[in-house]
């Protein structure tokens, strides 16, 4: 994309971030957000990124924070997540927070919003979930998450259609790599490290589709190619599908640290997506798990990715 004027929220995290860098040096872009770590809003400036404060829950008008309104293009990433329990308050925030960004950029020629696959209706751990299988906005492991998202959903559904806007919703699955925190694998290492036990469910293992910065990266502008009115629903995910427990296995042969697996009831539900709609709208992931998740250590934790290999040659 070159000279487009782009939008996006959520420009710290570990899917609006590398998204913003890369598309900032052919195109203006613009971040919003509450930029809560000290510096990080010098940080995209740098980067030829401007920023303006927003905040999901305080309802402030847009154009009243200085936001001009002729984006031709729109990544909603924010999210509030619920963390404190409350349904009512996730499913207003984040329906209300939409509504209000759509409204003020109807004019775009796309708005891509990011949903979750945390939404679906919990089948087997190896069902592959497709964009038609049911929902239900249920997870034990932060309840008021993805009722929130549904809620997201539901009002970026009818501001599309009521504001003819082009919009594509992205259910994403876990995105990882070497900018922000690392994404889930990273979380898990840093579990490892610290010695503390892992959940993982009696019976088999929890299953996801790793989605790499890069291949993300590459895949944002064919989704905004891909939005529609009434809004294209696509799941968001790697080509490959890789068990918990097995990527778990894999930072433990890369760095030698011992994971502590607890069997338990209730873990950290994650999902395997059907890539086949996504394919046909991106094209094909060019980064294997297996090399992404080594490429992540090297960048975010370089003294721990050789310590195995050391130890057998020692051996």
């Amino acid at each position: 994309m070159r000279g487009r004027k782009i939008l996006i929220t959520g420009g710290t995290g570990q899917v609006a971030r590398p998204v913003a860098e890369a598309l900032a040096e052919r195109n203006e872009v613009w971040c919003i957000g509450r930029f809560g770590t000290p510096g990080v809003e010098r940080e995209l400036a740098a980067r030829g990124i401007t920023t303006r404060q927003w905040d999901m829950a305080d309802g402030a008008d847009l154009a009243g924070a200085g936001l001009p309104t002729d984006f031709t293009h729109v990544l909603h990433s924010a999210v509030h997540r619920g963390e404190d329990g409350d349904f009512n308050a996730a499913a207003e925030i984040n329906a209300v927070a939409a509504g209000r960004l759509m409204t003020h950029c109807r004019t775009a020629e796309a708005f891509l919003h990011v949903s979750t696959g945390a939404l679906y209706k919990r089948q087997t751990l190896e069902h592959a979930y497709t964009e038609d299988d049911p929902v239900d906005g249920s997870a034990e492991w932060l309840p008021a998450y993805p009722a929130g998202k549904l809620a997201a959903e539901g009002a970026v559904r009818a501001f599309a259609r009521v504001l003819g806007l082009p919009t594509t919703i992205a259910r994403l699955n876990i995105a990882y790599g070497p900018g922000s925190y690392g994404g889930v694998p990273m979380l898990y290492f840093r579990e490892m490290l610290a010695g503390r036990p892992i959940a993982v469910p009696l019976e088999g293992q929890n299953w996801f589709s790793p989605l790499h910065t890069d291949d993300l990266v590459a895949q944002v502008p064919p989704l905004w190619a891909a939005a529609s009115v009434p809004a294209t629903v696509v799941n968001w995910g790697g080509d490959q599908s890789v068990g918990i427990t097995d990527c778990i296995r894999h930072l433990e042969e890369l760095t030698g640290v011992t994971a502590h697996l607890v069997p338990s009831e209730v873990t950290r539900e994650t999902y395997r997506f059907d890539p086949a709609l996504r394919r046909r709208l991106t094209g094909p992931c060019t980064v294997d798990w297996r090399d992404g998740i080594e490429r992540t250590l090297r960048e975010l934790h370089p003294q721990h990715i050789g310590d195995a290999r050391r130890a057998a040659a020692k051996g």
